[in-house]
């Protein structure tokens, strides 16, 4: 019988060796190399980050920040470079997402899908 983690292995190495990955690396690379579009890009991250650990706390967000969060996406996405990475992070996450739906699978057999009656 394999080893669970064995193959757990085998599909991150399938990952780090995937067109998806490469092509987000170099994505990544043409961004972090050119110092304007790598403050940029933090700049979206951080935006990012800051609503999301707000929502976690369950704190309000403003109508200012709301505004900001979405000049700071519309200047991300008009640069040819930030918006490649964005894209092919986004075809990674969708491998990624098939993936774990693939390995959930048995639990979902087991327990049946959410929202739907059990036989």
């Amino acid at each position: 019988m394999p080893n669970i983690y064995d193959s757990a292995y085998d599909l991150e190495k399938a990952i780090r060796e995937s067109d998806e990955f490469n092509n987000l690396k170099v994505a990544y690379e043409t961004v972090m190399n050119d110092p304007s579009a790598k403050q940029m890009f933090d700049n979206f991250r951080d935006t990012q980050m800051e609503l999301q650990e707000k929502q976690m706390q369950g704190q309000e967000i403003t109508e200012d920040e709301v505004e900001k969060a979405r000049q700071v996406v519309e200047l991300v996405q008009q640069h040819q470079d930030i918006s490649k990475l964005m894209e092919e992070e986004q075809r990674l996450n969708m491998v990624i997402n098939d993936v774990s739906r693939i390995i959930t699978k048995p639990l979902e057999e087991l327990y049946g899908v959410p929202g739907e009656p059990t036989e």
